[in-house]
Order: structure tokens, then sequence, then C-alpha cells
């Protein structure tokens, strides 16, 4: 057996090691950068990237490269060799304080929303230190930001970093009123990855799960989830086998990994890291995605991450479980008694105020072609913003804005009434699996995040959104007389305004999308409908404001998540035409080439046969062939008429192309149903859900 503390974060150029290799005064200068969000000295550059070097060398890495984020939920990486020659023929290893810092990678060919220009290539890299490096296959991963030639950002971590001192700042301004000092305040993560595993070699077989990663065709099995007992369920050998790498793998990164298990749908798991600091849980779950893959290939798998690869079964999502905490605190702790805990009652209506008034940004976030087949879907959170308490929170809530009597709901012991039965509590509160933005004890739980998904967007608007309401109640409060009134009328200010918001309730029933219109609630159910609201002025204003985005920035990125909606649901389509006239149209007619031939020689032989079966089939396959080609040339006819407009071109794919896409699969799912297996020309779902023992 491994010895789990020895391994762990040994390819990482972490505490220990800095602590070990870098000089005491560099180290202590280090630390204060990344502990307290000083400015880098700039005269250590050369000594910690020696030092750098140096233990990448002894991990056997010989290149270096800075690790990015571009705007495509993917990650970038420029290898270069530490050689460098010294005259003649000798070289040596090195890497400069100015390399280490700043790298110069061609920003031409990554996505940039029109915030430059075509023929402007020049783009740059810069250290991030506060997220450590590592060595990864033989290269030292720097990781870095990225921006243009001009200075607008083009990463996802830039955005982030600075939506992390938004909310440092306004935070400490919040603590201030109740004469807290602290050094910093910090948002923290811990962002729940779900995916399914397939047999590597059905995976090579389907043209849709190659190029889109998910099944644009497929009739349900026989058998789903509906017994329920693939959830928590006992893993199977390959399946067991590949977790235990992988965790091994991950903590070799430093990643957290804490929790694996089955879940729900067949093929369906989960990995849940531990909580760390936003921005490095969002590198290391770019890592830990990036290691899934690489991990389940070593064990003949494939590891899909597609939100929705599979109709008629659950999709996978990625919790975003999101804290605010300084030294010494959780700042989202409501303590023993909540009720009477002004701090944590005006964080919390700040926040449930910032989610009510900036809805329409948190949906658009979480907006993807792969996440609009799974939100609302009675499997993940409605598309409709709601915040969930819980009873004891809940219970609080409504006595300030309802007037209601307030009961304290306090956690209880329990037990099962049996002598040998451990006494365990019973908790105040429940945990709601429908809402899609629940407090869940001393955290919020953002469960609307799709599972290829970077965690960086939605943490860039939580944060951001939340230090605009920190601001704005404090530049209320800070000059109030009588501050402990103050605040008081305030938070219950803040609760009647936005209490709208809060939904204690099952947000798959049906009368919750009635009630959520009645309330005003935003319930935008694609992708082209949620990213228009990143186009509204006060929702442009919030990132400005803050400093996270100008103004150029915060439209660029709109535009961008609209051209990746388009051209990913653009691929699809042309994937499923590909498959529909080369693939299924053929097998199909030659199955009921073979059923014509055999219905011909029983009516040669026996005139009188019963051979309606035959016939019906016949019939039915062949009309269903027809339909679909002609569903197809209408489909090609579509594609080809796209509006130039990212918004035109986005309202065109939802409810055009998309509705299409539809119907050609209903006419191919129906043949599949009735084609013999082996005619059918790729696995089915009985072999993708159920092909790994």
């Amino acid at each position: 057996m491994k010895n789990i503390p020895a391994i762990f974060g040994e390819n990482v150029f972490n505490d220990v090691v800095m602590r070990s290799t870098l000089p005491r005064e560099v180290y202590k200068s280090l630390r204060k950068t990344i502990d307290a969000g000083e400015t880098i000295d700039m005269s250590i550059a050369d000594s910690v990237a020696n030092a750098m070097k140096d233990w990448a060398l002894s991990k056997g890495a010989t290149h270096y490269t800075h690790w990015f984020q571009p705007l495509t939920n993917l990650t970038a990486e420029k290898h270069d060799g530490f050689i460098e020659p010294v005259g003649g023929d000798a070289v040596i290893m090195q890497l400069t304080g100015k390399s280490l810092i700043v790298g110069e990678p061609d920003a031409s060919s990554f996505p940039s929303g029109g915030s430059r220009a075509t023929d402007a290539a020049r783009g740059y890299t810069a250290w991030d230190p506060t997220s450590p490096a590592f060595v990864k296959e033989g290269t030292l991963y720097i990781p870095t930001i990225f921006v243009s030639y001009t200075g607008e950002t083009l990463d996802k971590k830039a955005p982030l970093l600075k939506s992390m001192t938004a909310i440092d700042r306004e935070g400490k301004r919040i603590l201030k009123l109740f004469g807290i000092d602290c050094a910093k305040v910090n948002t923290t993560v811990g962002p729940e990855q779900e995916y399914f595993l397939i047999d590597a070699k059905d995976y090579e077989k389907r043209e849709d799960l190659v190029l889109t990663g998910r099944t644009l065709f497929g009739a349900p099995a026989p058998r789903g989830q509906e017994l329920e007992d693939h959830y928590f369920g006992v893993l199977k050998p390959r399946v067991a086998e590949f977790m235990a790498d992988l965790d091994e793998t991950l903590w070799k990164y430093g990643v957290l990994s804490k929790t694996k298990h089955n879940e729900v749908a067949p093929a369906q798991h989960e990995l849940a890291p531990i909580f760390t600091t936003t921005n490095i849980a969002v590198d290391t779950n770019q890592l830990t995605m990036e290691l899934m893959k690489k991990v389940a290939a070593r064990h003949g798998l494939t590891c899909l991450l597609h939100e929705k690869p599979f109709v008629g079964i659950n999709g996978s999502g990625k919790h975003n479980n999101w804290s605010l905490s300084t030294a010494g605190f959780n700042i989202l702790d409501p303590g023993e008694n909540p009720e009477d805990n002004s701090l944590f009652m005006l964080v919390l209506a700040c926040i449930i105020s910032a989610v009510d008034k900036y809805q329409g940004l948190l949906r658009a976030c979480v907006a993807s072609a792969g996440n609009d087949h799974r939100l609302g879907g009675g499997e993940a959170p409605p598309a409709i913003i709601s915040v969930y308490l819980g009873d004891e929170i809940g219970g609080i809530v409504d006595s300030l804005v309802l007037g209601k009597n307030y009961t304290p709901h306090k956690a209880v012991k329990g037990s099962i009434g049996v002598p040998e039965s451990p006494i365990f509590p019973i908790d105040s509160t429940d945990r709601n699996r429908t809402s899609p933005f629940a407090f869940t004890g001393n955290k919020f739980e953002f469960r609307m995040l799709g599972s290829s998904a970077s965690v960086a967007d939605p943490n860039v608007v939580l944060n951001t959104i939340v230090a605009e309401a920190f601001r704005e109640a404090a530049d209320k409060l800070e000059t109030a007389e009588n501050l402990e009134k103050a605040i008081k009328t305030y938070t219950e200010k803040l609760l009647k305004a936005h209490h709208r918001i809060v939904f204690n309730y099952n947000g798959y029933g049906p009368e919750w999308e009635a009630e959520a219109e009645r309330r005003g609630l935003l319930n935008h159910k694609n992708t082209a409908d949620a990213v228009s609201e990143c186009f509204k002025k006060e929702n442009i204003d919030v990132f400005v404001r803050q400093g996270v985005y100008t103004k150029n920035e915060a439209v660029a990125r709109a535009k961008i998540q609209l051209e990746n909606y388009v051209k990913t649901v653009c691929v699809e389509a042309r994937t499923m035409i590909d498959m529909a006239t080369r693939q299924i149209y053929p097998a199909v007619s030659a199955y009921v080439g073979t059923l014509c031939d055999t219905l011909a020689k029983k009516k040669a032989l026996f005139s009188s046969l019963p051979c309606t079966a035959d016939e019906k089939t016949i019939r039915t396959l062949s009309v269903a062939n027809e339909n679909m080609l002609s569903a197809v040339e209408n489909l090609k006819a579509d594609l080809s008429n796209m509006p130039k407009n990212e918004q035109e071109a986005a309202r065109r794919t939802a409810h055009v192309i998309v509705p299409r896409m539809r119907e050609i699969r209903g006419f191919a799912d129906e043949m599949e149903k009735l084609c013999a297996k082996e005619y059918w020309p790729f696995p089915d779902y009985y072999d993708l859900l159920f092909g790994v023992k």
C-alpha cells in the first residue's frame, strides 16, 4: 500500500518544497504575496526561478510551460526547453526570473470575441504565484494569466483573481463594521465532479461520442436507472481499479481528492475534493478533468465529461460548494444561534440580494449546449434560479419578512431504537437536491454547473455580485450613528426586498414554474436566451464597478459563449447528418432488403403463409428511413442559412437547429428498436452503459 502522506503533492512546488529550496527572506516575501495578496517583489524572481528549475530537473523535467486557461473551457500550454547555449558546443539548463514571470505565446488563434483585431497576434502570460507550479510528463507547469497585446484579458484566471480581490476588498469593509480586522477574505470552493466511464472500444466505434462527447442517436436500453441500484452501489472491478489509480495520480499533484462513488445512472460516477482557495480549486479541477481522461485510457476506458451523453438517464453536473472565510473562522457559519448572529444574517441577506438582483448572470454563466439538455430535466436543478435556506435559516428569514413567529429548529439526537446503534444527530435542516443555490450548513452549493465546464466562470460571477452587495451595504452602514440598529434594519430591508428568490420546496414540482413566473423570476431554458442577459447594461456595469471586466471584455465573453454554443451545436448537426446518411440509412436499407428477401421466399414457398408482421416492419422502417433523410435535407438547409450576428445565430440554433435534430433522432431511435442488432452500425445503449464489468 502506498504511503499517501509521503506521495501527496510530490509533483508540486508546494510550501514544503519552497521552504526547503528558497532562501529564508525570499520565502517570506513570496509567502506574503500568496497569503496577504501583496504585490510580488520582482527582485526575488531569479531566486525563485532557479529553485523551481532545480527542483523540476530533479523530477525529470526538461521543459517548462506557462499553463493558462483561454476562453475555451480547456487549458493551453507552449513548452520551452530549459536548455540555453553558453558558447561553443556547451549548454546549461536555465530558467530566469523574467521567463518565470512573463511569457509571450501567440494569441491569434484563441477566442477573443472581437476584443482584439485579427492581425493582433501578440499575447502575454504572467505568473500567478498564488497557485503552485507542478511537474507533469517531463515539463514544469507554471500557472499563469493570459492577456492580449493591448491588455484585454483573454482567459478565465485573470478575471477570477480580480473577482477574488473584489470580494476581499468589500468583505473586509463588512467585517470592519463588526470590529474585525483581517489580512484577507477568501472564497473557498470544492467542486464535485460527475462523469461517465465506458469501454474505449465501444467509444471508438461511435462517431458522435468521438466528435461531440454525447450520443446523438440511441434508443434507451431495456433497463436504465429505474431500479435505483447503481447509486452508491458496489464498484465494478475495472471501475474500482480506475478510481484507485486516479486517486493516487491526483494525490501526487496535490489534488485533495476525498470521495468517490457510483452515481445515479448506470456507468456514472462522482469524485469530490476537499475545499480549497477558489483559484487553486479552479486550477486543480482543470487538471483533474485532464487526468481523469488519461487515467481512464490506461484502463481501456473512456471518461465522458459531457453534461448529457445519454438520453433517458441522468446527466452529469459539477456542484460548486462556495464559502467565505478569513483567518480563524468561516463567515458563513451561522453558529449556535443564527438569529442573534448579526454578521451572518447581514452576509446572508447580501448574498440573497445578489442572487436575486443578478439571477440572469448566474443562469448565463452555466449556460452551454450540453447543459441545455440537463437543466430542468427532473434530474438537475431547474433553469430557474432560486435560493434554498432550509428549515432553520428559512424560518428565521420568514419571521423577519413575513412577521411569523420564529420557533428555533435545533439539531437533536436520533437513534433507530436499538441499544447497539450509535446516537446520531438529526440536523436542523435538510438538503434540497432540487435547488440551484442551496445553503448547506456553512456554505452555498451552486448546483447548476455542467460537468465539462470550467468552474472559473460561476465563481467570477458569484464573487463579483456578492462583492457588489457588500459594497452597497458598507456604503450605507459605515456612516451610521447607531450601527447595531442600522445593521438590523438594513438586513431586514434586503430580505424583504429579495424574498421572492427564496424557495424551500420541491424545485422539480410542476407548480414551481408557474409560481416562479408569478414572482417575476427568469426562466431561460436555453443558452441563446440565457446569455442575452449578459448584454444588459446593469449586468455589465456590476463587473465594471468591481474592476473584474471592462465593458468590452464583458461583451466579448458573452459573444464567445454564444459563438461556442452555435459552433458546438453545428458540429453536432453535421455529425448527425454524416451518421444518418452514411451509417444508419444504409444499415436500415440493408436490413429491409433482407426482410424483403425473406418475405419473398415465404410467399413463394407458401402463398397463404401469414406475413403481416414482416410487411408492417418493412413498411415502418422504409417510411421512417425516408422521413429521416427528408429531415436531414431540411437540417442541411437550416445550417446553410445561419445569420452572422452572434445573438441571431444562437437564437436560430436554439429554436430551429436543435428541434430539427430532435426530429431526426426520433426517426432513427424508432428504427433502432426494430432493426436487428447485428445490422445496427454502432454500439447501442446496452453496450455503452453495461459494457464495463
